[in-house]
């Protein structure tokens, strides 16, 4: 009689991986870090990208690991309207501060002083409508 082979073996099922998720890390974005070093300079021609790399490692960043990160930072930056590019293509050149976007930076910079201001100009708008109704009343009254 003929012999016949055994079926072979069905296969175990995969085991069903379970995802895992990192913790976000905290502190300040790429791109947080890149508007706080480029707002910091005083350059009139704006940062360099190898100056604003420099920076970012001097603050703790690993640029070498990230370099992908930072280029997308860069160019989403420029995109938005946040950052001018002065020189270059891409993600590479010089960076600045764009017009409309350096003067909300100087706020945030200046919070506190920038509170206090706010408030003081609504006592003085008041003050001055009080004053104004108290002098016509005063004028109807002559």
């Amino acid at each position: 009689m003929a012999e016949v082979a055994p079926a072979p073996a069905a296969a175990p099922a995969k085991a069903a991986r379970k995802k895992t998720t990192k913790p976000k890390k905290a502190g300040p974005s790429v791109g947080e870090l890149i508007v706080k070093t480029v707002a910091a300079s005083k350059e009139r021609s704006g940062v360099s990208a190898a100056a604003l790399k420099k920076a970012l490692a001097a603050g703790g960043y690993d640029v070498d690991k990230n370099k992908a990160r930072v280029k997308t930072a860069i160019k989403s930056l420029v995109a938005k309207g946040t950052l001018v590019q002065t020189k270059g293509v891409g993600a590479s050149g010089s960076f600045k501060m764009s017009k409309t976007v350096d003067s909300k930076a100087k706020k945030c910079l200046n919070k506190g002083s920038f509170k206090s201001h706010q408030i003081i100009q609504r006592a003085l708008f008041h003050l001055n409508n009080i004053f104004d109704a108290f002098f016509t009343r005063f004028i109807n009254y002559l």
